[in-house]
């Protein structure tokens, strides 16, 4: 099942259920007005929505429109919870090599997770708005997964069941703001604009074969002005897998339904195509030339990114951003 939520008057949107080819949708209004909504009374709303996604499937279904994805808000715009993971280890071990700094031992057996702004999320079409260039603009592709409620305490066998969409996302970072939030031993905050979701989030059973151990085993492409920054596949080198993570964000409190938990930045270790961003390009500029020649993100630039199934086929539709420059308000 393949679901959206599109724009309306409303902060957060209207669900639509949309068809594998991301051509047709159906508002789903009496049935649940918002994802969150639907994820909240999952076990009654998804046997409903499912009935609507196979009649769109057969062409059975009445009241269809065109799927336009530039309409597409974030899956749910404003979120109870966003945590992101840092689930490939390598990627991290790589940006210390840069910079000459162990990795602790630690990092390989318990998760690095940090808990982001989940008050806004963008569209796949939605500008990426920064003041200033200098930040150090940077992309990151990732796969998030959205989950029910889940208990405090749950196992990382049972973690697996709360899962019931899997997204992909553009979270991005203002690398140079990074150093000086991290010294403080506090997180990030200015460093993280907000984070943008792809048209379409799916159900795990959409992904096929390609979804094992709680991981998407498929390429996640991204392109930078019409260049191919990286395509790694999100199934290698992910460290700790989707329930793993949900395991080690439960561990002391529940997690509330509409929970989103993000992969990090997915990354291949010794594949000349396996960053998802810049950070990890100048990274390895700097291992082997002693400095970096890749900038970051200018005004103007456009980033997409993208996963396809084994046919080819766009799974949740494309996030095709452009930066844009925005001047605070006085």
């Amino acid at each position: 099942m393949k679901l959206a939520t599109i724009k309306n008057d409303t902060r957060d949107g209207q669900l639509v259920v949309v068809n594998r080819d991301l051509t047709k949708a159906i508002r789903v209004s009496e049935v649940s007005k918002t994802l969150q909504e639907a994820i909240d009374n999952w076990d009654t709303i998804a046997p409903k929505l499912e009935k609507i996604y196979q009649q769109l499937q057969n062409g059975t279904a009445s009241n269809t429109f065109d799927f336009d994805p530039t309409q597409a808000m974030a899956a749910i715009p404003r979120a109870y919870h966003w945590a992101d993971g840092s689930a490939y280890v390598t990627h991290v071990e790589l940006v210390r090599k840069a910079r000459n700094a162990e990795l602790p031992e630690t990092f390989w057996t318990d998760p690095l997770i940090y808990m982001g702004a989940s008050d806004a999320f963008i569209g796949a079409n939605d500008d990426i708005k920064i003041e200033n260039e200098d930040w150090g603009i940077d992309f990151e592709s990732e796969v998030a997964v959205i989950t029910d409620d889940v208990p405090a305490g749950v196992s990382v066998k049972n973690a697996q069941k709360h899962i019931k969409l899997i997204a992909i996302i553009n979270d991005v970072s203002l690398r140079n703001l990074i150093p000086n939030e991290l010294s403080k031993q506090f997180g990030f905050y200015q460093s993280k604009p907000w984070t943008s979701f792809a048209p379409v989030v799916v159900t795990p059973d959409e992904l096929g074969n390609s979804w094992s151990d709680t991981k998407v085993h498929l390429p996640l492409i991204s392109t930078l002005n019409s260049k191919i920054i990286g395509s790694p596949n999100a199934g290698i080198d992910m460290t700790f897998n989707f329930a793993q993570l949900i395991a080690h964000a439960a561990k002391t409190r529940s997690l509330m339904a509409g929970s989103i938990i993000g992969s990090g930045t997915v990354a291949n270790q010794g594949s000349p195509n396996g960053s998802s961003c810049l950070a990890e390009v100048r990274c390895l500029e700097i291992i082997k030339n002693g400095k970096a020649s890749t900038p970051f993100m200018s005004f103007g630039d456009r980033i997409e990114i993208e996963m396809k199934n084994e046919t080819g086929n766009s799974i949740f539709g494309k996030i095709d951003q452009t930066v844009k420059s925005y001047k605070p308000m006085s």
